[in-house]
């Protein structure tokens, strides 16, 4: 099957905000998130909230960290966000408590039907529940459910259902042990 670029059209997708939200929101991503500048994390944790994220108590967000949409996230109570973390957020993006997204890490919620001639927008959302750890540089893909305490290593591909308290690597990743 060839792709045709040409016939492209996800006017479907909704990004849940008008362009002026979303205008404000990329110029704050920029200036408060994506820089390597540290603001405090009360700071980032107050503008999310503004834009309608729901952040839970004590949630720590290193800087150089880019949000697709903050009204499209929620993170629970003392989760850590780590360095250069991409929430690709075009669905939602569910972090629980306790939950560790390391430095580098991709989580994706948006790809393309290459079966397709017009290469088709597909959007999946992402459920990390609690004390969930993403290592360093490791890519979420779209539609995947960690489940509690799942480990994904470090530079680590991983999608679907990953079961509590197992320890995933690789690409794609596989469950490798459980988790003491």
């Amino acid at each position: 099957m060839k792709t045709d670029l040409s016939k492209y059209d996800n006017a479907w997708y909704n990004p849940g905000a008008g362009i002026i939200k979303r205008s404000l929101w990329f110029a704050t991503n920029i200036i408060f998130f994506k820089t390597g500048w540290a603001w405090p994390s009360a700071v980032k944790r107050g503008l999310l909230r503004l834009y309608g994220a729901k952040i839970g108590k004590q949630v720590v967000i290193k800087p150089s960290v880019n949000i697709k949409y903050a009204w499209n996230l929620d993170v629970g109570d003392h989760a850590w966000i780590g360095e250069q973390t991409w929430i690709d957020n075009l669905g939602s993006v569910s972090i629980g408590a306790h939950a560790c997204i390391s430095q580098g890490a991709l989580l994706l919620c948006g790809n393309h039907d290459y079966t397709i001639e017009t290469f088709d927008l597909i959007v999946k959302d992402i459920t990390l529940e609690e004390g969930v750890w993403i290592g360093a540089k490791a890519v979420i893909v779209p539609g995947t459910r960690a489940r509690s305490h799942a480990v994904v290593a470090a530079g680590s591909v991983a999608g679907g259902e990953l079961k509590a308290y197992s320890i995933y690597r690789g690409n794609p990743a596989v469950e490798v042990k459980g988790r003491v």
